[in-house]
């Protein structure tokens, strides 16, 4: 089942709106969703900036973790690891695709391929989520 609308009312207005993030699919599985790479998220050659693709995966996997939390908990990023494998020009369509690896109670593991419209691999990042619970 697709949970974009619940998804995206809790973080409308947020940081991933400033991104420019839209996501495609969500569910307690899979989030994917596409980027265009605008000129203030590149570095001085125009190429994207490692940043911003951390920024980008940090958003998803913390949106799977959302769609897995038990009532009234919360989640925030302890660790995150990113592998850059090729570039993107700016103006690049980025689409990420995150699934889980480990969803338990107190963590939530999510790894992040980035890829271009072409299916060029751009980076991997897995991350480590911490289960906040309700107090």
């Amino acid at each position: 089942m697709d949970q974009s609308a619940e998804l995206l009312q809790r973080v409308g207005g947020m940081f991933a709106e400033w991104l420019g993030i839209v996501y495609l699919e969500t569910s307690r599985e899979r989030v994917r969703a596409e980027l265009v790479m605008r000129d203030a998220l590149c570095n001085q050659p125009g190429r994207v900036h490692g940043g911003a693709l951390m920024a980008f995966a940090d958003t998803l996997g913390a949106a799977g973790t959302v769609l897995n939390l038990p009532a009234g908990a919360g989640t925030t990023t302890i660790e995150s690891k990113t592998n850059f494998i090729s570039a993107a020009p700016g103006g690049s369509k980025l689409i990420g695709e995150c699934t889980p690896i480990h969803r338990g109670k107190q963590t939530q593991v999510w790894q992040t391929r980035i890829t271009r419209a072409d299916g060029g691999l751009v980076a991997i990042v897995t991350q480590t989520q911490l289960v906040l619970q309700p107090r």
